[in-house]
């Protein structure tokens, strides 16, 4: 992805985007042109090796010298796209040890769509996405009348803990290797990376550099809370062509570079004294399914040959999940997304299909979802609008996608080692960090649907 309007032709789980990016909002030409009450800072930090990495800090913050470490610290560190497996594979001693000091959540899961953008947002709001408006990455937008990147700032429609934070007096920070997450948490943190390089097409700068910041953000300007995005194992993951074949060669490479960066980022908590009033909240958004090439599911032309929904239908494409949009006359509506449903369970490799309104309490992914949800099976992959479309053998967004790695660890007395059945998931992040800072529950109708896991 770049950094100038362009029509990006890449699907699968990497989203389509349209139009200008919202990685723009980075641009210190254009923060000028905003009003002075609401004009970012920004900052050029001596990374490791002497590399310059751009940060900005939010209109007030104090920038000069770091905070002072008077408070806990909470760090999150989301290893996109990590099965819980691996950790065990002994390519990620680091995180295993991590893992093994803390308290561990074996039965941890993501949330419906399991995509990055709708688990990393529940992460900050602490709800469910038919509240924070983000149910996936990619969406049919109706007001436009396109399919896009759910990345916008404006998209977000619930508090993040990043402002929560600094609404009641501490400090927050995000290091997002990926341009969508960057997007779609624009200016909520205190202090924010403008992640750079970005690799091409993939849209994320590599870990090695993700690190770099987050190492100078903690050590430069002491958040309270940092949230962070390690994206490699994922982009790794979703091109690796020997995963469907279960040799994940260039997956397992990217396991042992990623488990080093988080032992550098254990390394300067512990040298630096920060260890002890810390914790580190270690999860991912997702896993990650690989498919070969003739699983591939591709509901366009079934859709198309029905003559009653025949140009009324809209698909946004997640990977391992459909969403389907009827675009019909409202009065037409239930009999459309009847068909919608009975085509989609006929076709081979598809796992299940829901009328979204009539599960909304149980899969609680709001309109913006669409009419239909569909889901395939381990193994398969959908590609739309025709099978060359998604070409990436490695997806999610399905259930089998679901589990997740999840645990507490850190040199906070308040961290024990253990093992807990409970089945935390993506929404649990912000209660837990939110409890650890002795920051305030909101209630009634902003109340978070998470639960506390410390």
């Amino acid at each position: 992805m770049t950094e100038h309007p362009q029509r990006h032709e890449h699907r699968g789980c990497v989203p389509v985007r349209r139009g200008p990016s919202p990685f723009l909002d980075g641009d210190p030409e254009r923060e000028r042109l905003r009003p002075a009450a609401d004009r970012r800072t920004f900052l050029k930090v001596a990374g490791a090796g002497g590399a310059g990495l751009l940060f900005s800090a939010a209109p007030g913050a104090e920038t000069a010298v770091a905070a002072p470490r008077t408070w806990n610290r909470a760090y999150v560190l989301v290893v996109d796209g990590c099965r819980p497996d691996e950790i065990d594979s002994g390519l990620m001693p680091n995180l295993k040890a991590l893992r093994s000091s803390g308290t561990t959540y074996p039965a941890a899961r993501s949330l419906p769509v399991m995509e990055t953008i709708p688990n990393h947002v529940m992460m900050m709001t602490g709800v469910r996405p038919d509240r924070n408006g983000v149910p996936a990455n990619s969406f049919f937008d109706r007001a436009l009348g396109e399919e896009r990147t759910l990345d916008r700032p404006g998209d977000l429609k619930a508090s993040t803990l990043l402002w929560w934070a600094r609404k009641h007096g501490m400090t927050s920070g995000t290091v997002l290797s990926k341009e969508y997450l960057y997007g779609i948490f624009g200016r909520q943190a205190t202090y924010r990376w403008e992640p750079r390089p970005i690799v091409p097409i993939s849209g994320h700068a590599p870990d090695s550099f993700t690190m770099d910041a987050t190492l100078s953000i903690v050590e430069r300007f002491d958040p309270h809370l940092v949230f962070v995005n390690l994206g490699d194992v994922d982009r790794v993951g979703h091109t690796d062509l020997t995963g469907g074949l279960s040799l994940e060669v260039l997956r397992r490479t990217a396991l042992v570079t990623t488990d080093l960066q988080v032992g550098r980022f254990v390394q300067m908590l512990r040298t630096t004294g920060r260890w002890e009033k810390s914790i580190v909240v270690v999860l991912a958004d997702h896993s990650m399914d690989w498919s070969l090439p003739h699983r591939v599911i591709s509901l366009t032309r079934p859709l198309a040959a029905d003559p009653f929904l025949a140009g009324k239908v809209e698909i946004a494409q997640n990977g391992g999940a459909n969403l389907l949009y009827w675009t019909g006359p409202a009065s037409q509506r239930q009999a459309g997304v009847d068909r919608m449903v009975a085509i989609a369970r006929a076709q081979r490799g598809v796992l299940g299909v829901y009328d979204r309104a009539k599960v909304q309490r149980q899969l609680r992914l709001g309109p913006e979802a669409g009419d239909v949800v569909v889901y395939c099976q381990a193994g398969w992959r959908f590609s739309d609008p025709n099978v060359l479309s998604n070409p990436i053998p490695g997806n999610h967004g399905h259930p089998p996608t679901a589990p997740i790695p999840f645990f507490v660890s850190g040199g906070h007395p308040i961290v024990r080692p253990g093992s807990s059945p409970l089945p935390a998931t993506t929404v649990d992040v912000t209660p837990t960090v939110a409890k650890f800072l002795g920051l305030p529950f909101p209630t009634g109708r902003q109340a978070w649907e998470g639960q506390a896991r410390i």
